[in-house]
């Protein structure tokens, strides 16, 4: 089977130019403690304004997005290349398609997709959350589920378009109104893994360098730009 040397040094290549990339566009840190500002970001096509601690949910018709600690702040695009800012217009857009509103949450503690999914299911007045790494895995998750056993899982991150974020939303809200949708169909190319192997290891390592154990959810404020 030819997926060679030359493929694999190419790859290798093109994933540390990105990472580099990242690197000088990074927002500087202070001694590797996190700054604490609620001054609204500019990221991609939104703005982020950070509100404080997230607090539990008293609505039952919200579904909750969680954000993994990289998502929109030191990374702004899927591993694919797809803004963020997209992903999470479309995500919230099928939420509000389904009538139900949509809270979106920052968590610090895990990069692990599941995990934050379930944290974001929690703080969910409807118990209904989606999780989002910076690379694009997401997840729909329950509150009263285990980490790993979720509602649907979407981990080929470079075959989601943003018609798939937007259905994601839209079968998490249809959860939220405790109906049982059915699950979104995704692409599965298996060349996904091969190709984009490295390059996820490195966003996800990168994604991992923010985590701040013990440090609580926050909530955001996310407002996006008006094409011109």
């Amino acid at each position: 089977m030819e997926i060679d040397e030359k493929l694999i040094a190419e790859v290798t290549r093109r994933v540390m130019e990105a990472v580099s990339e990242m690197n000088a566009s990074a927002p500087a840190e202070n001694s590797g403690v996190a700054a604490e500002s609620a001054a609204p970001v500019l990221s991609g096509g939104m703005t982020v304004t950070d509100l404080g601690p997230a607090e539990e949910g008293k609505y039952p018709d919200e579904v909750v997005i969680g954000l993994a600690p990289a998502v929109a702040e030191y990374q702004t695009q899927t591993i694919c290349g797809i803004p963020h800012s997209d992903v999470l217009r479309e995500i919230a857009a099928g939420i509000e398609e389904e009538g139900l509103r949509v809270r979106f949450i920052k968590v610090y503690e895990t990069s692990d997709v599941a995990f934050i999914a379930l944290r974001a299911a929690k703080l969910s007045g409807s118990g209904i959350g989606v999780g989002l790494q910076s690379k694009g895995t997401a997840v729909i998750h329950q509150k009263d589920l285990f980490p790993l056993t979720n509602l649907e899982l979407f981990p080929q991150a470079p075959v989601l378009t943003l018609e798939l974020y937007r259905k994601i939303g839209k079968n998490a809200a249809r959860y939220a109104k405790g109906q049982s949708p059915v699950p979104i169909e995704t692409i599965n190319d298996c060349m996904t893994r091969p190709k984009f192997q490295a390059k996820a290891a490195i966003l996800h390592i990168k994604e991992t360098e923010h985590v701040v154990g013990g440090k609580p959810p926050e909530e955001l404020r996310i407002e996006w730009q008006e094409s011109v």
